[in-house]
């Protein structure tokens, strides 16, 4: 049985005692490892997963601090990382029966980014089929009767269940935000291009965003500290500093933040209990809180979401999925052929409407801090379908950064999430809106 002590502790409590000497990070990973053993059978959060090179890489971060080398801002955490980015010691199969086997020769840049940073990568968690529809084993650990959400659902389970302190992900659609609200954890999609994509399984370039998971949103933040920056390799990021997202985090805003209530053309997709509950929220912030409706033209955005996305995959995967033939869901071989089917003059016109959509919401954000919306329609539904996510698609489009926190209970009281979007760019000040908001309603 793990030690609750440890596996309760936060990536940032486990972090300083690790460095202080507290605490071995041999025996930190060996507590996650205890929990994983204990709970992987029903949760099914991980698809790879070695511990005795989890332990070895443990231990060798216990010796480089007894020699007094210098550490990482996460020495000594296990990190869990969604298996369509490429790893050096374990396999990267993408959740698909085409990509069995497939062993990379190097780690992508993320991952390369958290050894540097003294992460021990405990394992590969599961994903959907190639980060589509087509779920994996996974369960939600609220209610093992329902979803974790996808396509990061193996990502946010192990967060949510204890396994790990923190995780990573990604995002085309609402692959982050969608499970990290069905599993009751903190889920953080960045800016498009924060976070470099080199080395991970690409379904859309416009589309693409690479996301953090934690049970606590200032550890969220940690990695994202880590995470964040300039690559040459993703000609998406750009060289310029990074924000500093926990020092930010831990700032009292000058100002209380000003949100705007966005129901957007979606919002009779959301259950009964999800609309009655952010009525709720709003009128509780009804000092800082305003409705906002969107103009009736940002209804098309979610076609054209779904061209970009199916037409881009059809480009990237259609190869694979083509000699793959039975292989592979039915699910995915229809979006191949779906997206190959599309007229080039739709997909040009959906790619130029993204900035458009993104203008009009600035204009938001000109009186507002942030925008309040639900991760999700409702809690994680019940069965292995991954769930709709038609209160991410937007902000994914748009390429803005977006928070869910786990602020509100639903059905059975299992999680429903709490999502703000802020500007491009701007997301240590979202993030520290996002804090000032779970103070605000403590």
């Amino acid at each position: 049985m793990a030690d609750s002590g440890l596996i309760e502790l936060t990536a940032i409590e486990a972090a300083e005692r690790i460095a202080a000497g507290d605490l071995s990070a041999a025996d930190f990973v060996g507590a996650c490892l205890d929990q994983i053993a204990a709970v992987e059978a029903k949760v099914n959060a991980f698809v790879h997963l070695d511990p005795e090179a989890a332990l070895a890489q443990a231990r060798a971060l216990d010796e480089r601090r007894r020699n007094g080398f210098a550490i990482g801002p996460l020495h000594g955490l296990p990190v869990a990382i969604k298996d369509i980015f490429d790893t050096a010691d374990y396999k990267t199969e993408c959740g698909s029966p085409l990509l069995k086997g497939r062993r990379p020769m190097r780690d992508c840049t993320a991952v390369a980014r958290l050894r540097q940073a003294g992460a021990v990568i405990i394992g590969k968690t599961v994903t959907t089929e190639c980060a589509y529809f087509h779920p994996g084993p996974t369960r939600n650990p609220h209610d093992l009767e329902r979803t974790p959400g996808g396509s990061s659902s193996g990502s946010a389970a192990a967060v949510a269940a204890g396994m790990v302190p923190l995780a990573v992900g990604s995002q085309t659609n609402g692959s982050v935000i969608r499970p990290a609200s069905f599993c009751g954890v903190y889920g953080i999609k960045p800016t498009h291009g924060t976070i470099s994509r080199h080395g991970a399984l690409i379904l859309s370039k416009a589309l693409d965003h690479v996301g953090v998971f934690a049970r606590a949103l200032p550890d969220a933040t940690l990695i994202l500290d880590v995470l964040a920056g300039y690559d040459e390799n993703d000609t998406d990021t750009r060289p310029i500093a990074a924000p500093a997202f926990l020092e930010t985090l831990l700032e009292k805003p000058p100002l209380p933040p000003r949100l705007a209530f966005v129901r957007t053309p979606m919002w009779g997709k959301a259950d009964a209990q999800t609309r009655e509950a952010f009525e709720a929220l709003a009128k509780r912030l009804e000092d800082c809180v305003a409705a906002v409706d969107l103009p009736d033209a940002y209804a098309a955005a979610w076609d054209d979401q779904r061209v970009i996305m199916y037409t881009d995959m059809a480009h990237n995967l259609g190869e694979l999925v083509s000699r793959g033939g039975e292989a592979s869901s039915q699910q995915l071989r229809d979006l191949v052929a779906e997206g190959s089917r599309t007229n080039a003059l739709r997909y040009l016109a959906a790619l130029d409407n993204g900035p458009i959509y993104t203008t009009g919401l600035n204009e938001i954000f000109k009186r507002f801090d942030a925008i309040l919306t639900p991760s999700a329609p409702g809690v994680a539904p019940k069965g292995m379908a991954t769930g709709n996510p038609v209160f991410n698609t937007l902000w994914s489009l748009t390429g803005l950064p977006a928070v869910t926190l786990p602020l509100l209970t639903g059905e059975a009281g299992m999680p429903l999430g709490v999502q703000l979007v802020g500007p491009a760019g701007d997301d240590a000040r979202l993030l520290r809106t996002a804090n000032w908001l779970i103070e605000r309603l403590r």
